[in-house]
């Protein structure tokens, strides 16, 4: 089985009234993927109408395939890279703190 990689998905999206009844569906869809840990970053700007989501996949139809699992999916334009490198605090070893 070949091994996962690390994904950077940059979606760019509207809003309109057709949304607002898929966005719960959508969360539930997401919490899912973090808890199957696919996901491990979600992040969503209304003021510039973009979402980044850090996965872990093999390969770019992989992560074709999660995202086509949202039902916001046919509204999104998207662009899939390859990490190489992700870092940041919360993949280091907590702080100790002596009592």
């Amino acid at each position: 089985m070949e091994d996962k990689k690390k994904y950077m998905v940059t979606i760019s999206f509207e809003i309109d009234e057709n949304h607002k009844p898929l966005v719960q569906e959508h969360r539930t869809y997401i919490s899912t993927l973090i808890n199957q840990e696919v996901i491990d970053h979600y992040a969503v700007s209304l003021e510039s109408r973009r979402m980044w989501i850090t996965l872990n996949a093999e390969s770019k139809e992989a992560v074709d395939e999660y995202l086509s699992g949202s039902p916001l999916f046919k509204y999104w334009i998207y662009e899939i890279d390859e990490l190489y490198v992700l870092d940041g605090l919360t993949y280091r070893l907590p702080h100790v703190q002596l009592n």
